[in-house]
């Protein structure tokens, strides 16, 4: 076996830790948009939430660098903030499904920005401080 491929199979990790994380924050993310219709928790703590949703979902695949990891989905959700700014699901086509525009979002917010941020400095600072995992 090439060095390159044992690299490619122990790059996957099933983790049931961050798994039940997902499950426990998507649960958190259904409520939240179905039963909360506020001008705090939705708009902010949804979209703090969300990154960690993400965070979880990857470390609970792959083995990834705790700081990588931070970093990618922070810039994934600016890139998607980014496409809510120029009206992604209009340019495509898919303003009128309901679940495209759920997934996506519609308006560029700058709170959004600074709730992913948040969100993944939350993450960092519970997994490199409080948990002691490496940051590399």
């Amino acid at each position: 076996m090439l060095k390159s491929e044992r690299y490619k199979i122990s790059m996957f990790k099933f983790s049931w830790g961050y798994f039940v994380w997902v499950l426990l924050l998507l649960a958190a993310e259904a409520g939240i948009a179905v039963y909360i219709h506020d001008n705090i928790i939705r708009p902010y703590f949804g979209d703090f939430l969300v990154v960690i949703l993400i965070y979880c979902f990857v470390k609970g695949l792959f083995k990834t660098p705790v700081t990588a990891t931070v970093i990618g989905v922070l810039l994934f959700a600016y890139l998607v903030e980014t496409l809510q700014y120029f009206h992604i699901l209009n340019v495509l086509g898919l303003q009128n499904y309901k679940i495209a525009c759920i997934i996506m979002g519609t308006n560029f917010s700058w709170n959004d920005i600074i709730m992913y941020t948040m969100g993944m400095l939350l993450v960092w600072l519970v997994e490199v401080k409080l948990l002691h995992k490496p940051a590399n």
